[in-house]
């Protein structure tokens, strides 16, 4: 997919353009989610910040999460703050897959969000209260 169809696309849905082969895109939210997006080393590279270190979920919660996630994976600064990133091939890649990919991040950010900044509940496991439930 070339760099005129990957940016029509983000155009469409909101992203503003950074520099050539690179875009920014905010979702609107009590703590917008600012999403970096760049066309590099033959990659698309899709990240998002999700949570500073002083409400960040615990490493071992973070591996957990990797362990169970699809495209997406989570990633902790030195300074201890988290990420989502994602990575997609370029070559034969879709309006559709950067659209699925932008969603999972997007979810990846709001769960890892929801878990930082939710009050502790007595006999919740923190690593998996992310995951939907059964049913």
């Amino acid at each position: 997919m070339a760099i005129d169809s990957v940016s029509r696309f983000l155009d469409g849905v909101g992203a503003r353009r950074l520099a050539d082969g690179e875009w920014g895109l905010t979702i609107p939210d009590q703590h917008p989610l600012d999403i970096g997006i760049r066309m590099v080393d033959g990659l698309l590279r899709i990240q998002a910040f999700a949570a500073p270190a002083a409400d960040a979920p615990a490493d071992a919660d973070l591996l957990h999460w990797n362990r169970s996630s699809l495209l997406t994976r989570f990633a902790r600064t030195r300074s201890g703050d988290v990420w989502v990133q994602a990575d997609l091939l370029i070559e034969g890649l879709s309006e559709g897959a950067i659209d699925q990919v932008l969603g999972l991040v997007v979810e990846a950010a709001h769960s890892a969000r929801a878990v930082a900044y939710a009050p502790a509940q007595p006999g919740v496991n923190d690593a998996t209260r992310w995951l939907p439930g059964p049913g």
